[in-house]
């Protein structure tokens, strides 16, 4: 995996098999139109921002307690001269156990500083994870104001 992936990480005091069913719930973190399933391996979700702005996902990694991969088989990024910078990258999220508090290591592996919307994604990310999904795991309420 190359070292100039984004990454994020963010520690909760939740159980890994509960973080990981709350990651998979995906329209509670993540402020966006979302359509489709996700919990299970090989689920298939389309993530839409507003516009003509869409995201294909395939899950195609989920390990309970431990890992979920989500590769974008597609996508549609009209903001940016690389419409489709994204596909092919694959969204990770790593999981472990630490005394009853769940480490998460996220990384956006493909999202490199060298792509044209790093910059924004990586502002994005940052409050995705570290703020949306941290409040989700933590209150039951994902923090949808936008970075």
């Amino acid at each position: 995996m190359e070292k100039n992936n984004f990454q994020s990480s963010m520690s909760a005091k939740i159980s890994t098999v509960e973080a990981v069913k709350k990651i998979s719930n995906v329209p509670e973190w993540w402020g966006i139109t979302f359509s489709g399933n996700s919990e299970k391996q090989n689920d298939k979700f389309v993530v839409r921002m507003g516009g003509d702005s869409f995201f294909n996902f395939t899950v195609t990694e989920l390990i309970p307690g431990k890992r979920v991969v989500w590769l974008v088989t597609d996508c549609n990024m009209p903001w940016y001269a690389g419409k489709k910078e994204w596909v092919n990258t694959k969204l990770i999220f790593d999981l472990s156990d630490d005394n009853g508090f769940t480490n998460l290591n996220f990384t956006h592996e493909g999202l490199t500083p060298n792509v044209e919307c790093y910059r924004d994604c990586e502002i994005g990310w940052t409050h995705w994870i570290k703020k949306s999904l941290f409040s989700y795991f933590t209150t039951g309420k994902g923090d949808f104001k936008k970075p």
